[in-house]
């Protein structure tokens, strides 16, 4: 079941394409990745998403219904871009907010109160936001993004100008939401990040979808054939091993990429007929990143 469905989207601006005729689906309670470089198209999708701007063709269905102008209040969008008015107290500025999405002036400030207490902030409430530090105001654009309970929150580099200390805080937070049952759409260029918190990805570029799936799958299918072995090398001569192509070597093991048609077991029988002791013996696959980079330079040849 999916929370959201893009079904064949495209955006023009101009004589511009800033989305081609991308679909794809975000399982239900997952944390979903949308990645892709600078002007790949991200935002212009969130913008669709969230009905800042409509598509030009295709449909996207949020929770199996068209998306409309009565779905924002079940969307939480936090972007990368902040949108905070400075001269604002941060109080007034969150019930505002909370309002705007339909939340009941009461029901706001209990809930606003809540966010800030587990935050330990409640001393900021009277506070021009201009006063609070760029970290500071991460955490009232995140509480402004969730009171509501959306059930659906798209997170744009969220944890940009944050300390380590706080963007643990974040982190456990979002976990809390998804826990909960809330969806995630995570957008960042942190690949690590994504590896650490995404179920699924969508990568696009240009405008196109060049890469959707699941980030274990996909890791899986574009692996090469890499192995790291870790052995006790006292008698082993790597010069041996000409029969295979040896990437790197250290005194204590090495890396190795098999031929077509080898198996692990030909590389592993003919370490151990070598004399090897083996420690550890190890596929070595992909990182997000290095998936990334390759499939997005695919796409620009």
């Amino acid at each position: 079941m999916s929370i959201l469905s893009l079904q064949n989207v495209v955006k023009n601006y101009h004589n511009h394409t800033a989305v081609d005729n991308v679909s794809f689906d975000v399982p239900k309670g997952s944390v979903f990745g949308l990645l892709g470089p600078n002007g790949a198209g991200k935002t212009s999708l969130i913008r669709i998403i969230t009905t800042i701007t409509m598509a030009d063709s295709g449909q996207v269905l949020l929770d199996g219904e068209p998306i409309n102008f009565n779905h924002p209040s079940q969307i939480g969008y936090m972007p990368e871009e902040r949108g905070l008015y400075k001269k604002m107290k941060v109080g007034e500025q969150l019930l505002y907010l909370a309002q705007l999405k339909g939340m009941p002036h009461k029901e706001a400030k209990q809930k606003l109160y809540s966010w800030m207490e587990k935050f330990d902030i409640i001393s900021w409430w009277d506070k021009k936001v201009e006063e609070l530090s760029k970290g500071m105001q991460q955490k009232i654009q995140f509480i402004a993004t969730v009171v509501h309970d959306p059930k659906l929150l798209i997170l744009d580099e969220p944890f940009s100008g944050l300390d380590p200390i706080n963007t643990n805080l974040i982190k456990d937070e979002i976990d809390q939401l998804n826990k909960g049952g809330t969806s995630i759409i995570f957008s960042t260029h942190r690949m690590e990040q994504v590896e650490e918190v995404c179920e699924n990805i969508i990568l696009i570029n240009n405008g196109k979808k060049v890469l959707d799936g699941n980030v274990a799958q996909i890791k899986i299918d574009h692996k090469e054939n890499l192995f790291k072995v870790e052995f006790d090398n006292s008698i082993l001569n790597i010069e041996d091993l000409n029969n295979f192509e040896i990437l790197s070597s250290q005194h204590d093991g090495i890396e190795v990429k098999l031929n077509a048609g080898m198996k692990p077991n030909d590389l592993l029988g003919s370490l151990i007929n070598k004399g090897a002791e083996i420690n550890s013996f190890n596929e070595v696959l992909p990182s997000i990143n290095d998936i990334f980079i390759s499939r997005v330079g695919e796409s620009q040849e």
